[in-house]
Parts: C-alpha cells; sequence; structure tokens
C-alpha cells in the first residue's frame, strides 16, 4: 500500500514538473514577440485599450510630442500570451508596461514621475515644455 502511494505522489509530481515546462515554453514566442518589439522602437507601451492607467501614459508621450509604438494587448487574439510574457520578463502582468531605447520604465505612476522629474525627457533627448500640466 505505501509503495502505491509513493508511486502515485511521484506520478503527480512529474505531471506538474511537466506542465510546468510546457506553460513557459509556450511563452517563449510571445517572450521573442515582445523582446524583439522593444528593441526595434524608440518607446513602446504595452497597453489596454480601455485602461485609464493606460491613457495617462500614453498622454505623457503626447505632451513630450513623442509617438509611441503601443500595443494594445485587449484588441489581439494573443494578447493574453503577450501580457503573459511580459509578466516573465518584468516581472509584472499589469498594464501599461512602458520602455523606452530597450530600458523597462515601469507602469502609469512610474512613467509620469519620470515626466514630472524631468528623467523622461533626459531619456528621449526632448526638451519639455514648462506648462505645468500634470497627471
Amino acid at each position: 500500500m505505501a509503495t502505491r502511494t509513493i508511486v502515485s505522489v511521484i506520478a503527480v509530481i512529474i505531471l506538474a514538473a511537466s506542465l510546468c515546462s510546457v506553460s513557459s515554453s509556450s511563452t517563449a514566442p510571445k517572450a521573442a514577440f515582445v523582446k524583439k518589439t522593444i528593441s526595434s522602437h524608440e518607446i513602446v507601451i504595452f497597453s489596454k485599450s480601455y485602461c485609464p492607467y493606460c491613457r495617462r501614459a500614453k498622454a505623457v508621450f503626447k505632451e513630450l510630442n513623442q509617438v509611441p509604438y503601443v500595443i494594445e494587448l485587449d484588441e489581439r487574439d494573443d494578447g493574453r500570451d503577450i501580457q503573459d510574457a511580459l509578466a516573465e520578463i518584468v516581472g509584472r502582468r499589469t498594464v501599461p508596461q512602458v520602455f523606452i531605447n530597450g530600458k523597462h520604465i515601469g507602469g502609469s505612476d512610474d512613467t509620469v514621475e519620470a515626466y514630472e522629474s524631468g528623467d523622461l525627457a533626459k531619456l528621449l533627448g526632448v526638451e519639455m515644455d514648462d506648462k505645468g500640466d500634470e497627471f
């Protein structure tokens, strides 16, 4: 009886391990897509069209007269898979996720903070307009 229990436990462990490796390998093509997208564009925002935080992050770049490359995850059939790959890459599943020159800036709050401090303009090599706009 004890041998049967041990064999059952080992079988469950093997099955769980194989499922883990299947799920991580299934995100590999999407991780490659994310990395290629980030490296191919100066500004990349992984977003959802209905998200107010995403709109806020996109508005920051409009203030700087910059046009980001935006991936609207909710408008893609593979959006969930891309979001899973992003979570593996940056450790966050939330949107927006903003990248500049291949560097992960963060989400909405991080982007607005970088804008307000002037760090975002420096990263982009642009002059900030002193309109006093706050997000």
